[in-house]
């Protein structure tokens, strides 16, 4: 079998084996809770929970645990904003010993209240997250968030997410049950012509870039979850016509309750790279069903790769044949660069993710080559025995992996939610080119591998 050409070697844990494969095998084990003393990549549950909701900017986030939740977590988004800038603050009730064993819920109380007196201006939204210590003691977040409600007669929601109750991805599933329970009593307004977009968190400002294609080609949007979004807006997210589902490990199930609840269908999309932006725009306006809407888009997504085709050939000459490793959060997100560094001649020789899944993985093989190595979940030692067998010139992923791609004198590009220049459309087409070639190319690696 292949897999004894893989696993042949040391490094690789026996319960990890099935989490790796080559197109050859295209069988990977995913969807499942991290091995233990594995050093997933994963954050855990809170945070997936924490990075869906952070970007609503006028939202106060009052972290119920200990003050390194609230740190950890603090603007972990590089998300920008066209209003409030309440998000970009984090409170905690910051968790001693005493209230472990004494409880914590007037602490909690006592905080709300003390938000309350002190915002400015007051908030109309709060969200408390429960993290790992209140999820061992029992504190009712609940009971404290309604009796909140009612008092200051503002939307208080709790968010039970202890991190060791599962994956990031539980996090997501908690995210988008808070994100309904403020919106589903707003559920009978009337429809309109418009699309939600999902699972862009504005990121450098890409959901202003999305958002303005979509309005060029005369597509109104009528809520952003969460990119830039705020309470005004969330509540006439149920009128939509369509959600337009960016990031589907984190929005996928949230379209799947609106469709549900609401009757608004949904379709994935990816802006990264040239072939899925145009796809994108393609699909959302064929899917809404006006000819003039479908005429603008071709007519649009045809004027812009006219512009950019210059860019990527003055840079491919530069780039081919060059070989990357990708390690990001999302299978869907892991596609669209497959499919970018095809552009630029180059080859996917290891592709992570953090929560793929099964029908992802599918498509990421249908891309790949034969030996390109697939990762579910991985870990940093996985992570360097592979780009380093398969001599991989550049790695691409988040904060987390940066150092371990310098300690192996290899390029890095940052996709991950910290960077501050955007990657999305055909904008971040030419940034993503640009910094693909700069790292790669740059002098600096001569002398680190030497």
């Amino acid at each position: 079998m292949r897999q004894v050409a893989i696993y042949g070697k040391t490094g690789v844990l026996e319960e990890r084996k099935s989490s790796i494969c080559t197109r050859r095998e295209n069988d990977i084990s995913c969807e499942r809770e991290s091995v233990s003393g594995a050093v997933s990549q994963r954050a855990c549950v809170y945070c997936g929970a924490r990075v869906v909701l952070n970007p609503i900017t006028d939202a106060y986030h009052i972290v119920h645990g200990p003050i390194g939740c609230a740190s950890y977590t603090w603007d972990i988004r590089g998300s920008l904003t066209s209003g409030a800038e309440m998000f970009r603050n984090s409170f905690s009730t910051d968790l001693r010993e005493t209230d472990i064993v004494f409880g914590g819920m007037k602490k909690l109380t006592s905080a709300i209240d003390e938000l309350m007196e002190n915002a400015k201006p007051a908030p109309k939204l709060i969200f408390v997250f429960a993290t790992c210590i209140v999820g061992v003691i029992g504190d009712d977040t609940e009971a404290v968030c309604r009796i909140a409600e009612a008092k200051y007669g503002i939307r208080v929601i709790p968010v039970k997410a202890p991190g060791f109750s599962g994956t990031k991805s539980l996090g997501y599933r908690l995210a988008c049950d808070a994100i309904m329970k403020l919106i589903l009593p707003h559920a009978n307004q009337p429809k309109r012509f418009g699309v939600n977009i999902l699972g862009d968190f504005n990121l450098a400002g890409e959901m202003w870039i999305i958002k303005g294609y979509l309005e060029q080609i005369g597509i109104p949007v009528i809520s952003t979850i969460t990119g830039d979004s705020s309470y005004k807006t969330l509540i006439q997210a149920p009128s939509a016509t369509l959600n337009i589902v960016q990031c589907a490990g984190s929005s996928a199930y949230l379209a799947e309750r609106m469709e549900t609840e609401f009757g608004i269908p949904s379709i994935r999309v990816s802006f990264f790279g040239i072939e899925d932006t145009t796809n994108s725009l393609l699909r959302v306006a064929d899917t809404l069903g006006k000819p003039e809407i479908s005429a603008n888009a071709r007519k649009f997504a045809a004027e812009r790769t006219e512009q950019i085709l210059p860019v990527i050939e003055k840079y491919r000459p530069h780039l081919e044949g060059k070989r990357a490793a990708i390690f990001v959060g999302g299978g869907f997100k892991a596609i669209s660069l497959i499919r970018q560094f095809n552009e630029l001649g180059m080859e996917a020789v290891v592709v992570g993710t953090q929560t793929g899944k099964k029908d992802e993985y599918e498509v990421i093989n249908s891309l790949v080559s034969c030996d390109t190595v697939v990762l579910d979940d991985a870990n940093p030692a996985e992570l360097e025995r592979f780009m380093t067998e398969k001599k991989a010139d550049i790695l691409v992923g988040g904060v987390k992996e940066r150092p371990l791609a310098y300690k192996l004198g290899m390029a890095f590009c940052d996709h991950n939610h910290e960077r501050k220049h955007p990657l999305a459309g055909f904008e971040g087409i030419e940034n993503f080119v640009m910094e693909i070639h700069k790292s790669i190319n740059s002098p600096v690696w001569e002398y680190s591998r030497n």
